[in-house]
Formats: C-alpha cells, structure tokens, sequence
C-alpha cells in the first residue's frame, strides 16, 4: 500500500488464502485491506491516536438510510446522546475528492447532521464545520482536538 498523508501507524496486517487483511480496532475484527480500506484504517488511527476521538463511540461503515436508500458510511464519531459529531467519507488514494464526493457526503450528512465534516483519500484531507442555525459550513484547516470541543 502506498504511503499516506498521515503519521505512520503500527496497523496489524495478515494474510489469509492470499489475500491481506487489516485489524480494525473499532469492529474488533479483520476485514480485506483494500485501497479504501487503507486510508479507512489510517484514518481511524489518526482519530483515535492523534485526535483523540474516542473510540467507544465511532462508528465504522454503518447504514443509513437516505431518501428511501440505504447508505452505509465510513466513519462516524457519534456524542453521548447518539447524535453524529464528526461524519467521514473515506475513498481510495487514486479517487480524486471532486465535487461528486462533496456531494455525496452532502446527502449523507442531510440526514446525519453532524457537528463536522471530513473527507480524504488518505492524500488530501478536507474539514468542514457545519452551521445549522445560518445554513452554511466553514472550511477548517485541522479538525479540533475532542479536548477542544
């Protein structure tokens, strides 16, 4: 797997009838490492490490249900009561972050409605923090530690 823009993580990788799976801390599981997969448990990593997110409450490609259909997202890091803090699209190194993917954490997150917003390939890393009340987002450099929030 090809490096990523975040720090190195000590990730437990096996293989099984030639294929290579990754330790999932969240799922308590191995799953196939895929390129998404990759920037997936990278991504975890970084929330949990170095972020500080708590694991206890992140969720890992969990369904929702969007107009009718189900959706299943990456990453969702969810307050006591339930409700979504931070909602992740995670894609593939060699998936561009263009517009088609902006949109589709939009839709998502028109019924999640979470606090923030990120979106990576592992290479480039977007954030955003949602503002209900005036109905815009702001674009952030980093997300805030969870101490900060």
């Amino acid at each position: 797997m090809i490096p990523l823009n975040f720090p190195k993580y000590p990730l437990q990788i096996k293989s099984r009838e030639n294929k290579l799976l990754v330790f999932d801390p969240v799922r308590k599981k191995y799953v196939p490492l895929t390129p998404e997969e990759w920037v997936r448990q990278n991504c975890l990593h970084y929330l949990i490490t170095d972020k500080e997110y708590p694991a206890g409450r992140t969720l890992v490609e969990r369904q929702l249900r969007v107009e009718g259909l189900e959706k299943r997202l990456d990453i969702a890091v969810c307050h006591p009561d339930g409700s979504i803090l931070l909602l992740v699209e995670c894609k593939a190194p060699a998936v561009p972050i263009d517009q088609g993917v902006f949109d589709q954490i939009a839709r998502y997150n028109w019924k999640a409605r979470a606090d923030f917003l990120m979106v990576t390939n592992g290479l480039v890393h977007y954030y955003c923090q949602m503002d209900y009340t005036r109905k815009r987002y702001s674009f952030l450099r980093d997300l805030p530690d969870f101490s900060e929030l």
